[in-house]
């Protein structure tokens, strides 16, 4: 029997540790405490004995007034745990049992037995079940070897109730009876008996790296503290979106901004928004438009007047009121005609009236030299032109018949060309004048007469269109 039990508590014991409620974030737990020793309760021969004085612990409890047991315990899942006790004691009150049913159970002194039990227990936890984060009611089982003085030894099966009170978290007061039952035929030689514990729990192992009170296996963000609602990370502006998600986590907003503020309202986030304290169009980055001309206030010259961006938001200005704007108006200060750029367009009367100047234009005879009464005439001329500042004009020289055609087709290009050359010193561009000569080629009289050939040597000057 006795190599029985020895194989049976192996067994037990080979099942590993015992826990007081721990949890997968605290898996370790050691209590430490006082343990007392009663065998009344295999002393008794009925039931309601056994119980009857179950807590007489002045007449029947062997306790020892010290540290007298201590628990070391692994929870491994499902409210399951499993640990190791080693508890020590003394025995001076034994209980025998009694002679006749009429008799009182006789408590001896055995001589001052000492005790010590090496017990393992499988335990299981019903604080879940109950929704408690205080009271932890439990159910154990297990086996364990117990010495009793010198000569006596025997494994035990045990099994019993327990009960945890959690101050903290991770600190609790333990509650424990564990009956131990005996498979001695003779309990004088070794007696089933209960074993009481009181001791407190200390639940370790879990760990927290940003100490936010969330374990690393629970917290999102193990390394940075953070409140419990966004399970351990942190939110540092408080606009409930957690830093890792917020693309501003220094300053409150929105979520549909991915936490980034809004101040103006107007549906640009501020890191997106180019004018942030002034609502205005997301086409925009956010700044606003007054005058819907497509260029922002900000850079906006006008920005109560629509205008093109290639003047600054402005309208394009028509200085001389022409119609033509002057950014297209070749004569910005002359009133003139779409159709000439903005420029005035000589009449055919105009024209007449210059060359009524021209033909009145004289010169030394056979030379290119003006007589000293024409440069009156010549300065009409340029004062004409320039009316006309877009007007392109060619000047005309023609001769009569008297002489050598080269010599007088030479003397009509010079004569043209020192026109031209005498506008240019007068301030009309080069650009617009052209010259040529015709020698006699295009008479517009007789050359029999004297008042025709007059008429033949002359200048023109005309349009060019």
């Amino acid at each position: 029997m006795k190599h029985l039990n020895k194989i049976v508590v192996a067994a037990f014991m080979l099942l590993g540790l015992s826990s007081q409620a721990q949890d997968d974030n605290n898996k370790w737990a050691l209590t430490f405490g006082a343990n007392a020793v009663d065998t009344r309760f295999s002393a008794a021969s009925k039931l309601e004995d056994q119980f009857s004085q179950f807590f007489n612990a002045r007449d029947n409890w062997n306790i020892i007034p010290s540290v007298s047991y201590l628990n070391v315990s692994r929870y491994v899942g499902t409210g399951f745990t499993f640990g190791v006790t080693g508890s020590v004691n003394k025995i001076s009150r034994f209980v025998n049992e009694r002679v006749a049913p009429s008799q009182d159970y006789v408590v001896t002194n055995p001589g001052d037995l000492n005790y010590y039990a090496a017990d393992a227990v499988i335990k299981y936890s019903f604080m879940n079940l109950i929704g408690s984060k205080v009271i932890d009611p439990s159910l154990h089982i297990g086996g364990g070897y117990t010495w009793l003085g010198d000569e006596s030894n025997a494994g035990t099966v045990n099994g019993g109730l327990g009960l945890t009170f959690w101050f903290t978290e991770n600190v609790g007061l333990s509650l424990q009876s564990t009956y131990k039952h005996s498979f001695e035929e003779d309990r004088n030689e070794f007696p089933s008996h209960m074993q009481h514990f009181a001791g407190l729990t200390f639940k370790f192992g879990g760990k927290d790296t940003d100490g936010d009170g969330i374990y690393d296996k629970d917290d999102a963000c193990p390394e940075v503290a953070g409140p419990k609602e966004f399970n351990g990370c942190p939110d540092t502006d408080g606009d409930k979106i957690i830093d890792k998600d917020d693309a501003c986590p220094d300053v409150a907003g929105l979520a549909e901004f991915q936490g980034c503020p809004d101040t103006d309202g107007d549906g640009v986030a501020d890191k997106d928004d180019a004018c942030p304290d002034v609502a205005g169009l997301k086409s925009m980055n956010g700044c606003p438009d007054t005058d819907g001309d497509g260029v922002t206030d900000k850079s906006d010259k006008c920005p109560t007047v629509k205008g093109p961006a290639e003047n600054g938001g402005c309208p394009w200005p028509d200085t001389d009121g022409d119609g033509v704007l002057d950014k297209d108006d070749r004569c910005v200060d002359v009133k003139g005609t779409v159709a000439n750029n903005g420029c005035p367009e000589m009449s055919e009367e105009q024209v007449l009236k210059l060359n009524a100047y021209a033909k009145t234009i004289l010169f030394n005879s056979g030379k290119a030299s003006f007589k000293k009464e024409t440069f009156p005439v010549l300065q009409a001329i340029a004062a004409i032109l320039k009316e006309f500042p877009s007007s392109n004009f060619t000047i005309e020289g023609h001769t009569d018949s008297d002489g050598k055609d080269a010599m007088n087709q030479k003397l009509s290009e010079d004569r043209a060309a020192a026109v031209k050359n005498y506008l240019i010193e007068n301030g009309i561009d080069a650009a617009r004048l052209t010259s040529a000569g015709y020698g006699e080629t295009k008479p517009i009289d007789t050359n029999k007469t004297a008042k025709g050939k007059a008429n033949n040597r002359r200048v023109e000057v005309k349009l060019v269109k």
